[in-house]
């Protein structure tokens, strides 16, 4: 006989907790085998083929990629089937900014939304875990006083083992192609004061979730987790 609890209705909202549980920093919650919709089915709408080869990259230093004067758009996140590019990619995005130019934090927040889940049912999850990386609007305005910039250098990157034991624990219920990977780094600041360069640094860490080939035909952007929070 079918365990109603592992189909229907219950399933896909038992299934819908793990991103977000994850996410909320609930971490002991993700080992229990919940879960989200996009982590079962993934995007359904089909993407175009990518325009680099897979293959994998070493983590390592994430130079800043402040705007150079005069540029009217950021770059894109790239379109790739490699989750380790694809993960470095959108750290870069996530702390690579420069407040001393045209742009705000609506446009880089854009790059990432763009790299979303093409269905839209984790975009809403992730809007607001980007709050809670990219500065307000007002806040911006305060650094833009002082040319702040920031960028990260990545120490490591990998695939947690708590998103391991998450999988075991979802039974095959997760699409293949559906990962997690863990960022530690160093996240640098510099800026103007008193007509002195000042710098300051900081570790980091994070987990983001992705949805890559072939769950995908791309790697896409799932959700993140709590800033300092992360799956180990």
């Amino acid at each position: 006989m079918t365990d109603p609890a592992r189909t229907g209705p219950d399933r896909t909202r038992r299934l819908r907790l793990i991103i977000s549980l994850a996410a909320a920093g609930i971490i002991l919650a993700v080992l229990t085998g919940v879960g989200i919709y996009g982590l079962v089915a993934g995007p359904p709408i089909p993407r175009p083929a990518p325009a680099d080869p897979t293959g994998s990259s070493t983590p390592g230093t994430v130079a800043p990629t402040s705007p150079t004067p005069g540029a009217t758009e950021l770059a894109p996140l790239p379109e790739t089937r490699s989750p380790e590019r694809f993960a470095e990619a959108v750290t870069e995005a996530l702390f690579g900014w420069d407040t001393f130019t045209t742009f705000s934090p609506d446009d880089h927040r854009a790059v990432l939304l763009e790299a979303a889940d093409p269905s839209g049912a984790e975009t809403p999850g992730l809007i607001s875990d980007l709050s809670r990386y990219l500065p307000s609007d007002a806040t911006w305005r305060d650094l833009q006083e002082y040319r702040t910039a920031q960028w990260i250098d990545i120490d490591r990157l990998y695939v947690p083992d708590q998103w391991y034991e998450a999988v075991a624990a979802a039974d095959g219920q997760l699409a293949d192609g559906l990962v997690a990977y863990t960022v530690e780094g160093t996240r640098h600041r510099t800026g103007v004061w008193f007509d002195e360069q000042v710098t300051s640094e900081h570790p980091v860490a994070l987990t983001m979730f992705l949805s890559c080939p072939p769950a995908t035909d791309r790697c896409v952007l799932l959700r993140l987790s709590q800033l300092d929070n992360p799956l180990r």
